[in-house]
């Protein structure tokens, strides 16, 4: 008896890059960007976390500042690859109230450190190897789709997404809207 199976996964890309087998060890974003209007945002974001410095930090404290959350792990080539983009935004950014954090999902602190010094980021991770945070936004982080940036409105709700690579001139125009609602 023959089941007729073959092709379901066919035209499915997570699949594709499973059979890929080029150990790569991520699932790529498609690169979309998802902006939520302010009447369809909901409840701000309810998490809270240890920094790689130890520093304890809850969403809580974000209230008034938009906020720019990015999931990332050093062996991650698309996140290496914009890790000077967020770096150069979050210094433009910065004086004009904005915050930057890291969520590192999967590396020891020593690896986390390595790459935040050769790419000069300015601002801290969390080291989130439990996934706690990453827990806390499973509506709008898919586990395996690193990297993935949010920017929260002042309010510290979700106002954009962008899974996958974030080009420096999207990210750039959506904190820019944040900031200025």
């Amino acid at each position: 008896m023959a089941l007729g199976l073959a092709g379901c996964a066919a035209d499915d890309p997570l699949a594709q890059q499973a059979a890929a087998g080029d150990n790569k060890n991520y699932i790529a974003g498609d690169g979309s960007v998802t902006e939520y209007a302010a009447s369809d945002r909901g409840k701000p974001v309810d998490l809270s976390g240890k920094l790689f410095d130890g520093t304890q930090v809850a969403s809580s404290d974000w209230a008034g500042k938009v906020t720019v959350l990015n999931f990332w792990y050093a062996a991650c080539a698309p996140c290496r690859k914009e890790a000077p983009d967020l770096v150069a935004l979050s210094d433009e950014f910065g004086p004009q109230g904005a915050q930057f954090y890291g969520v590192n999902i999967r590396d020891e602190r020593a690896t986390a450190e390595a790459f935040e010094r050769n790419f000069e980021i300015p601002y801290p991770s969390f080291n989130d190897k439990d996934g706690g945070v990453l827990l806390a936004m499973t509506s709008y982080v898919p586990p395996q789709a690193v990297p993935t940036t949010l920017v929260l409105d002042k309010e510290g709700r979700v106002s954009a997404r962008i899974l996958g690579l974030a080009e420096k001139s999207t990210l750039k125009a959506l904190v820019r809207d944040a900031l200025g609602e």
